[in-house]
């Protein structure tokens, strides 16, 4: 079982938006990456973020994740306000970005015992281990993370993303550094996230893996989001290239 059942909390998986966004500006010095953004989930979607390199993908989700503040605009997170409430924010939060976020001194184990102690994970000994298991470290449990290959530590790095079972989940270009198992491991993920109802926005460039897991395509381009798609209402997802092309040269 991925999710632990302790952390499961009811009043939070109730159909209702689970984050909002209105007119999101974001600047750096007078070069300005998104321009008056807005987007809405809600809870239980999955959404993919697609977009051409340059498009502010990274950096909007770092403005989600609360790793970096917008110039203007209002973002709402699990009824919590950016960047004021922050800390009650990163409680629901599970981040997978370009960089692991781990501590390279200590071991696999040792690192989620640091971040479930900050989560306060209830029965935390059985979940690391759940955890270990699930993205294939159980037998480098004791091996220092800075032993680890750029794969090894993608998938630690998911693990310590769903240790405290949040509520959103933010993946950035997740596959990136994996090899073909652990892209699969990784698929597998978040086939279980979303089917247990979180809330998931991930960036992708690989539209064949994103088609088969998203529930909701939005494209971001030159700032805003210029275009999105339920997947329901494709008529198959070989189309999504033809969506996303379209999108991009309309922008």
């Amino acid at each position: 079982m991925l999710f632990h059942p302790a952390t499961f909390a009811p009043q939070l998986r109730c159909n209702r938006r689970m984050i909002t966004v209105r007119k999101l500006v974001k600047r750096f010095g007078p070069k300005t990456v998104l321009r008056g953004l807005d987007f809405e989930v809600e809870s239980g979607e999955f959404v993919a973020l697609l977009g051409p390199n340059g498009a502010g993908k990274t950096t909007f989700l770092r403005i989600l994740a609360s790793l970096s503040r917008p110039a203007m605009g209002e973002v709402q997170i699990a009824g919590f306000f950016l960047p004021g409430q922050a800390s009650s924010v990163r409680r629901r939060l599970g981040v997978v970005s370009h960089l692991p976020l781990l501590y390279g001194d200590l071991t696999a184990e040792e690192n989620l015992r640091f971040y479930g102690r900050m989560y306060a994970v209830p029965d935390l000994p059985p979940r690391i281990t759940e955890v270990l298991e699930m993205v294939g470290l159980a037998a480098r449990r004791r091996d220092l993370v800075r032993t680890f290959s750029r794969g090894m530590q993608q998938r630690l790095a998911i693990g310590r993303a769903v240790l405290h079972d949040p509520d959103v989940m933010l993946f950035d270009e997740p596959h990136t550094g994996l090899d073909q198992d652990a892209s699969v491991m990784l698929d597998t993920v978040l086939q279980e996230v979303a089917a247990r109802g979180r809330t998931v926005v991930m960036t992708s460039h690989d539209l064949a893996r994103t088609a088969d897991l998203a529930s909701r395509f939005d494209v971001l381009s030159r700032g805003k989001i210029v275009a999105s798609v339920q997947r329901d209402d494709m008529e198959s997802t070989n189309n999504l290239l033809a969506f996303y092309r379209q999108a991009v040269e309309e922008a």
